[in-house]
């Protein structure tokens, strides 16, 4: 049965971050993921992860300076000192809430540069930061995204990803697989998933056109999570849609995988 984890930057919105942790819980969650926690400070989300008894299984590294546009620091060429930097708040975050996995955003194209001078700088600093990580047991992922949600995203493609991954060869690297994104970018989510599963270590789900929940767009999620499953893969499914309503309520798809409230799994062992 596949496991999900809330992401606590599309869900729980009506409450505060630090708040959301509790939210996903009394909703039958495990695990939780979200984009970026700098707004605060390792020890107070550490802390509400505790008390709400759940794990963080997945977070983005931080993107650069985001008021100014930025999503990305990997792929930019001469900003090697601020990917670097930017990692450290990562791996530092990462310790605190023993998460064993870090997203790093590409970046968007960098007009009058050559690709193939931001590719050479995106395999440079992977490699560094696969290093980096492997120290602490971390994992990164790298994501492709579709130019309608972040247009001029330099990672854009699921085969481009898996050459990266390959070229690399760093066993702490690995493909964050958004069945969103897949489905825009490419189609034919099925036999993707059964050719790329062996470079994935996470998978994010939201569905087309409006990045709803399971049951409202066009992905029939019922059928590939069966295929999921048969295929093998057991890590975490991270749930970054955003709700049709209040977010209990678009979580009814959910409660035949066993994600239940807390009060009714206590009524119901």
């Amino acid at each position: 049965m596949p496991r999900f984890a809330a992401n606590l930057s599309f869900l729980f919105q009506e409450e505060p971050f630090l708040d959301r942790f509790e939210a996903a819980a009394a909703q039958g969650f495990q695990a939780v993921e979200f984009t970026f926690p700098y707004d605060h400070a390792p020890a107070a989300v550490a802390m509400a992860m505790r008390n709400a008894g759940l794990q963080v299984v997945l977070f983005n590294a931080p993107p650069g300076d985001m008021e100014r546009g930025e999503r990305g620091l990997a792929a930019l060429p001469g900003r090697q000192r601020d990917f670097r930097n930017a990692m450290a708040r990562a791996f530092e975050f990462a310790a605190a809430l023993n998460c064993p996995r870090i997203h790093v955003m590409a970046g968007l194209e960098q007009p009058g540069v050559d690709r193939r001078l931001m590719e050479a700088c995106y395999m440079d600093n992977l490699a560094w930061a696969a290093e980096q990580a492997s120290a602490g047991g971390i994992m990164l992922m790298i994501e492709p995204i579709n130019h309608r949600d972040i247009p001029h995203f330099f990672l854009d493609d699921c085969d481009f990803a898996e050459k990266v991954i390959t070229e690399i060869g760093a066993p702490n690297l690995r493909l964050q697989f958004d069945l969103y994104h897949a489905q825009i970018l490419h189609g034919d989510l099925t036999k993707r998933l059964e050719r790329q599963l062996p470079f994935i270590g996470h998978m994010q789900i939201a569905n087309p056109p409006d990045r709803r929940e399971p049951g409202n767009g066009e992905i029939n999620f019922a059928y590939l999570f069966e295929r999921i499953d048969a295929l093998g893969y057991d890590g975490w499914i991270g749930c970054e849609y955003r709700p049709s309503g209040a977010t209990a309520e678009s979580l009814d798809w959910i409660r035949p995988y066993g994600v239940v409230p807390a009060n009714k799994a206590r009524l119901n062992p």
